[in-house]
């Protein structure tokens, strides 16, 4: 198989747990409201341990290679200070799309790692891949439930618009593919900028959500989802 077409199936693959997640928060209500309270607390854990995963098994130790230790922390507080800014913006314009935001901010860095993965011949790419489709699934699941309660738009265009949303993917990696993966220093900057900023969102957008008064599957989501991205590191290795 061609790398193109096989960037674009890993790509389109992990957008499309978007809509997928968006799709499961439309038939959730139907569920007791405890149980309902629960599974939204897990989901968004489990989104967590696969964010954290992301950034501990593959982002940094990449992104970590053509730098020194000075470079590397600047450029990983430098993608936390900028998710930090988005998110002062979106508070401060009352945005509904704040998950929405954060759910691309991820998504695009990481579709250019995976295209630019592939470019430089290393193994990564199907790990990266399947983390990032479990971390579309809650963050498409939680931004639905942000958009519609927001009570702008419909079930049918919010997801309309999330399946739109997922060929962003494979745009960015066929874009670091054929021109960004010849600039490693690059490439490697996105990956620790991303990781930073993702960690800030963890601990600011999802960890609050997670705990859950005399609940606990919800951290256990947590590391259900690490877990996952370790397995798939050790496949892998």
């Amino acid at each position: 198989m061609p790398e193109w077409i096989y960037i674009l199936l890993l790509t389109l693959m992990a957008g499309l747990a978007m809509p997928l997640g968006g799709w499961l928060a439309t038939i959730d209500s139907i569920r007791p409201n405890w149980l309902d309270e629960e599974l939204r607390h897990s989901i968004t854990a489990f989104g967590g341990g696969a964010l954290l995963s992301a950034i501990a098994l593959v982002l940094v130790p990449e992104g970590i290679e053509p730098f020194s230790i000075i470079i590397s922390a600047i450029l990983f507080l430098v993608g936390g200070m900028l998710f930090m800014l988005i998110d002062i913006y979106l508070y401060k314009h009352k945005s509904a799309a704040g998950q929405l935001v954060a759910m691309l901010s991820d998504f695009i860095p990481e579709s250019i790692a995976l295209g630019a993965s592939l470019a430089l011949g290393k193994g990564s790419s199907l790990l990266l891949a399947s983390l990032i489709a479990m971390q579309n699934l809650p963050e498409g699941f939680n931004a639905f439930r942000e958009l519609k309660e927001s009570g702008r738009l419909t079930d049918r265009k919010i997801l309309l618009l999330f399946s739109l949303l997922a060929l962003s993917g494979p745009a960015a990696g066929l874009a670091a593919y054929y021109w960004l993966a010849h600039f490693e220093a690059f490439i490697s900057g996105v990956m620790l900028v991303a990781a930073g900023g993702i960690l800030y969102a963890v601990f600011q957008d999802i960890a609050p959500q997670v705990k859950l008064e005399r609940h606990w599957a919800p951290p256990l989501g947590a590391v259900m989802g690490f877990v996952l991205g370790l397995v798939g590191f050790m496949m892998n290795h």
